[in-house]
């Protein structure tokens, strides 16, 4: 077994928990604001199971991921199930009607391709300016769409 790294990242969205929720729920979504996510695919018998693919820097990670917490406008918990080894929730806390913080933590196993090329806390490093990115994108599409 290999070494497991985590990265959390927060956003605040000027939209209600609802709307934020609406939007994150649309997981075959994702890759419009998720930028090494290439695509994520519904299972049509269990729609709480998911393919992914990331594709980023020459390297393709594919995994399934199961859901295996959902609480309506507050979080959701997953965890793969084949494939890449990952965990996570995402969380959603009130401010005000109009205002959501996003908190993402996103836990994987280091790929064994990748441990003798990189240190794995320049990899960390990496990935958590790359979720913050993606999540600023999130906060932007919601933030937009009517």
């Amino acid at each position: 077994m290999g070494r497991w790294l985590e990265n959390t990242v927060t956003t605040e969205v000027q939209a209600s928990a609802d709307k934020v929720w609406t939007v994150w729920s649309d997981l075959e979504a994702m890759p419009k604001w998720m930028r090494w996510i290439e695509s994520v695919k519904t299972q049509d018998d269990d729609p709480d199971l998911t393919d992914w693919i990331l594709a980023a820097q020459g390297f393709r990670f594919t995994w399934k991921a199961r859901i295996t917490q959902r609480v309506e406008e507050q979080q959701l918990h997953w965890s793969s199930v084949g494939g890449l080894p990952t965990k996570g929730a995402v969380r959603f806390y009130p401010q005000t009607p109009d205002c959501t913080v996003v908190k993402l933590s996103v836990s994987y196993e280091l790929p064994r391709v990748l441990a003798p090329l990189m240190d794995p806390s320049i990899l960390g490093g990496i990935v958590t300016k790359e979720l913050q990115a993606n999540l600023d994108r999130f906060r932007d599409l919601v933030e937009i769409v009517d």
